[in-house]
């Protein structure tokens, strides 16, 4: 599956370089120039992964590092900068950096690294769906928003598993009733009605915004 990568970067002709050397590899790209316009690309497209310059207008890439971690969000982070002093290094670590590579670089050198996350990463969440600081784990069937444990039915953890597994796509409900309940189900279709209540019951049980929707005549949708 081709990875989504965000790299915010406000050198207008190093963010090309990269862009078009990681496009070559076959990898989704997205670019930002700022700190505030990545910090929002970063939430609403959740890439695989995040290549981040460090000094950037608007907000500092730690920044944005610290409040991606601060929401649960926890896709790979590399950091881009001339600064190498230990400090430093310790730093970005410290806001939630995965990653760190010094400029100049070389674009092989960045391509290994990314290569390194995604492999890791597909290969410790191959059974965690997350969504925001929603997060399911299919193997123990847990479900946390942020760091509360949410207790959910089986079939309440089966729906839910379904709708993160797809962020952004919208489902009917004849799709959830074959997908959740099963092609022979003979029950009544508000039954999907019903459990998308409970679940926005204990997701937003401390007022959390609401993160799975209703689109009026259509299904549902898990989205920002």
């Amino acid at each position: 599956m081709t990875a989504n990568i965000l790299l915010v970067e406000d050198e207008v002709k190093l963010a090309r370089f990269v862009e078009l050397e990681l496009s070559s590899e076959g990898y989704n790209i997205s670019v930002a120039h700022d700190g505030i316009a990545g910090l929002t690309l970063a939430r609403e497209l959740s890439p695989d992964l995040v290549i981040l310059d460090w000094m950037l207008p608007g907000l500092s890439g730690l920044e944005i590092c610290r409040r991606l971690r601060a929401t649960g969000i926890s896709i790979p982070v590399i950091l881009l900068t001339a600064k190498d002093e230990v400090n430093d290094r310790v730093a970005g670590l410290d806001a939630g950096a995965d990653d760190y590579v010094v400029k100049p670089f070389s674009i092989e050198e960045l391509l290994a690294r990314i290569r390194a996350h995604l492999r890791r990463t597909q290969e410790t969440d191959r059974d965690i769906f997350q969504f925001e600081d929603l997060s399911l784990n299919h193997r123990t069937r847990q479900v946390y928003r942020g760091k509360r444990a949410i207790e959910l039915t089986a079939k309440e953890f089966d729906l839910l598993e379904y709708i993160l597994s797809h962020p952004r796509q919208v489902f009917t409900k004849d799709q959830i009733l074959q997908k959740v309940w099963g092609y022979d189900f003979m029950g009544n279709s508000n039954i999907i009605e019903v459990y998308i209540r409970y679940l926005r019951l204990k997701l937003e049980e401390n007022n959390e915004k609401r993160l799975i929707h209703t689109v009026r005549g259509v299904g549902y949708v898990l989205r920002e």
